[in-house]
């Protein structure tokens, strides 16, 4: 066979698949990824939420505190008549107070961005599967590659 001709009829073979990739591939990829790219934006915002949520409430008891301390201050002649009891009463829940809607808003943050994370290592098992069953133009049993999966999500 000649040389010339082979190389010729690889290059066309090699722009046909170019094209077809490029035409029926890459457009859904793409989509799937700014899909993905949104989901990930809503998370971050929700987070960013999470934050100033716990920013609001940090700013809260910071204004309890102060309230408590207003108070204090007018119930230290009313301490000397009922006994210092409801002054380390009142310190005392406001402090539990605080600390709950710390950890609270802390765990939420911590939850959602866990929650991220699963789901773009999902997003990412499934779009890996994806590209490859449409490249070797078969479709790809995920059941049956449940194992490959979970490889995938623990290693992103």
């Amino acid at each position: 066979m000649n040389l010339n001709a082979t190389i010729f009829f690889q290059m066309i073979v090699f722009f046909v698949l170019g094209w077809v990739t490029m035409k029926f591939v890459w457009p859904p990829l793409t989509k799937a990824m700014e899909e993905r790219q949104q989901k990930i934006a809503a998370g971050l915002a929700a987070a960013e939420k999470g934050k100033a949520d716990l920013a609001q409430a940090k700013a809260h008891v910071t204004a309890m505190e102060e309230a408590a301390k207003a108070d204090l201050h007018q119930r230290m002649a009313e301490a000397e008549k009922h006994g210092v009891q409801i002054i380390e009463q009142a310190r005392a829940q406001a402090q539990v107070e605080r600390e709950r809607i710390v950890q609270q808003a802390q765990q939420e943050a911590a939850q959602e961005a866990q929650r991220a994370r699963d789901i773009l290592r999902d997003d990412v098992a499934r779009l890996a599967v994806l590209g490859a069953s449409q490249i070797l133009k078969r479709e790809v049993d995920a059941n049956a590659h449940a194992d490959l999966l979970a490889q995938i999500k623990t290693q992103l």
